[in-house]
């Protein structure tokens, strides 16, 4: 039978055939007036992607290198800073923080659940320069409360900045940048906005400029005071991705298009797009008998499902590929082989959702032997997708 592959991935992500032309007909030199106008205009429309007035910040690099960026730039060997760690990415935090020289107070939640406030509070004192956090652990498919921690923050201590992987938050999750008061929030390139991995994209607060004019740790390629000195003037400090800048341009310009041209009202559409998604997909696995990994704070970038006892997550990955080539993740690290991932974020509408439900329902029937009956599973889906589109 044909099979036509489909990624469930969280990240990459299934590719927007827009961005793709617009990659394949990127052949300026980006020292032009031609790239000059288009990234502008790119970092112009990542400024109401992102949701805010700050700067907004391009690097050629994976959300790590931003990530990376944030600790550099920020931080001087021996401040102390907050940790807050529920999976493998916030892990990266702790590692990263360790390797620039800082005193990381490490606050850990189990895999598959969220920080209760209360302990964040305490692990809170005036001497925390900086706290470190996911908006949604892609590793576990939690969503982490980024509102409540930023009161807690101002409450506390209020100059510690508040820094945020948001690379599977972004056009997941509805963000208030500003008035919450995020100093640095994270994207990705081959996440929500549904082009390659190659990009990274950050906002910047005017408190964590001042900041890092005080920092101490060593920096060179990831400067972002040297980024912003240049992409003000339409320029990158070094050669850029030029291609993904314009494939970058291609996908915002196609979420403003899904609401008449209107970005910010596009990215709100993007992130409700995933938020119903998430819930059909929930919904559909649960109604086969599998048990949601987080299901206190599920994350709308994917859904996390555990096998039952006694099962392994890769025969689930496996045959999904094998028999309908269909890509998922499996667990990672120590949860490896007892979940597996299913993404939401960018390209992907409830069609998608269905069509994986219906694939789901075979091997779950076939591979793992549950006791499964034919559309099982879409029906749960089809309640959760009717009940959002009359509410809406």
């Amino acid at each position: 039978m044909i099979r036509k592959t489909r990624l469930f991935t969280p990240g990459p992500t299934p590719l927007l055939p827009a961005a793709q032309f617009a990659m394949a007909a990127a052949d300026i030199h980006h020292r032009t007036p031609e790239f000059k106008a288009l990234f502008q205009k790119v970092l112009a429309q990542l400024k109401i992607f992102v949701g805010t007035k700050n700067d907004v910040l391009l690097l050629s690099s994976s959300g790590t290198g931003a990530m990376e960026a944030a600790v550099s730039n920020l931080t001087s060997p021996g401040d102390k800073v907050l940790v807050l760690t529920a999976g493998k990415f916030g892990e990266r935090w702790r590692d990263l923080a360790n390797a620039f020289g800082c005193e990381p107070v490490v606050l850990s939640a189990p895999y598959g659940q969220t920080f209760d406030l209360a302990e964040v509070k305490k692990a809170l004192t005036p001497e925390i320069r900086a706290v470190f956090m996911q908006a949604t652990e892609t590793s576990t498919a939690v969503s982490h409360d980024v509102e409540g921690v930023a009161k807690l923050i101002k409450e506390i201590a209020p100059d510690a900045l508040l820094v945020v992987d948001g690379i599977t938050g972004l056009g997941t999750t509805h963000f208030d940048v500003d008035g919450w008061g995020i100093d640095i929030l994270i994207g990705g390139s081959q996440k929500a906005v549904m082009i390659p991995p190659g990009l990274a994209y950050l906002s910047v607060s005017d408190k964590a400029w001042a900041a890092m004019d005080k920092s101490k740790n060593p920096r060179y390629y990831f400067d972002l005071r040297k980024e912003r000195k240049n992409q003000v003037k339409g320029e990158t400090a070094y050669t850029p991705a030029v291609a993904l800048v314009a494939g970058l341009g291609a996908a915002l310009d196609y979420i403003a298009g899904q609401a008449g041209g209107d970005l910010e009202k596009g990215r709100i559409a993007l992130v409700n797009n995933a938020i119903v998604n998430a819930a059909a997909t929930r919904a559909g696995l649960a109604a086969l008998g599998f048990t949601l990994f987080a299901p206190t704070a599920p994350a709308a970038a994917a859904t996390a499902v555990a096998v039952p006892e006694g099962m392994d997550s890769s025969d689930v990955v496996k045959a999904l590929k094998t028999r309908f080539a269909s890509v998922i993740a499996n667990g990672q690290g120590e949860m490896k082989g007892k979940i597996f991932r299913v993404a939401h974020l960018g390209f992907f509408d409830f069609l998608d959702t269905i069509a994986l439900l219906g694939a789901m329902e075979h091997i779950a029937k076939d591979t793992l032997k549950l006791p499964v009956q034919w559309g099982q599973a879409v029906p749960a889906a089809q309640r959760v997708f009717a009940e959002a589109v009359h509410s809406s």
